[in-house]
């Protein structure tokens, strides 16, 4: 018996159904993919890359106490240990998370330019009035921060701790060997904590103090003091070109600088 060839709209009716599949199996990983988490920090640094600015100057975080989650910042808890961090730009970005996560955007301001990140604590994040003995918060803050930068420890070059106090009474200096004691003890305090959790390699870790002879705002206000009460912490990166004091200090207080006239 001879066998009759199929026509052709027979042949297409099963390629229809084979399509409507394939066009659902597509859709159904569309909206797997569409719900699953993406790696805020990658893809801010995917963004930054495309941005030439952010590699000008210095660029300056404004930590918003009021964003919310979905509002284009970062969001949710850091994992255990400050987050994960694989090289120099990341370490900016889960510090600044961690200051975002414990709501301390007020007293903790984070910067960053070509090859340093910048941080300044302000008033008593780490201290007492007159007083170089850790505050409980100062220490959980360092624990996270020392966990952090451990993990970077390959491409940081230094970590510099600056310790400054203020003046107390804006028509009288303080005393001069209190006030140069008690900034050199606080750096001290702060270079040792980090040290005792092996933050970076000890010969990394530099300390500094200045009294208050750096201010960064008049002395004649409450909030010009507390200002100027503040240890910061600078961290270099590996293979880049060291610069001055000055010059970090322009790039990130500049406007101040030039209100105070240091």
């Amino acid at each position: 018996m001879i066998k009759k060839d199929k026509k052709p709209e027979e042949l297409g009716s099963w390629m229809d159904t084979y399509g409507d599949m394939v066009t659902l199996l597509l859709c159904f990983f569309v909206l797997l993919y569409s719900m699953s988490s993406v790696d805020q920090n990658k893809f801010k640094l995917l963004v930054e890359s495309f941005n030439p600015s952010a590699l000008e100057g210095t660029d300056q975080v404004v930590l918003d106490a009021n964003v919310k989650e979905g509002d284009g910042e970062l969001s949710g808890n850091p994992p255990a240990g400050g987050g994960e961090v694989k090289d120099f730009d990341e370490l900016y970005l889960v510090l600044k998370q961690i200051v975002e996560e414990r709501n301390m955007q007020d007293t903790v301001e984070i910067s960053r330019g070509d090859g340093f990140t910048f941080i300044s604590f302000r008033d008593k994040v780490f201290f007492d009035g007159d007083s170089s003995v850790l505050r409980q918060e100062g220490k959980e803050v360092l624990d996270q921060f020392a966990s952090a930068m451990s993990q970077a420890n390959n491409s940081i070059k230094e970590v510099q701790v600056l310790g400054h106090t203020s003046q107390g009474n804006p028509e009288k200096p303080n005393n001069i060997r209190n006030d140069r004691m008690l900034s050199a003890q606080r750096s001290a305090e702060v270079i040792i904590y980090l040290q005792s959790r092996n933050a970076v390699s000890p010969e990394k870790l530099v300390g500094m103090s200045f009294g208050q002879f750096r201010p960064i705002a008049p002395f004649n206000t409450e909030d010009g003091r507390a200002k100027n009460r503040r240890v910061e912490i600078l961290i270099t990166k590996n293979d880049t070109v060291e610069k001055s004091l000055e010059e970090y200090y322009n790039q990130v207080y500049h406007n101040n600088q030039e209100e105070t006239g240091n």
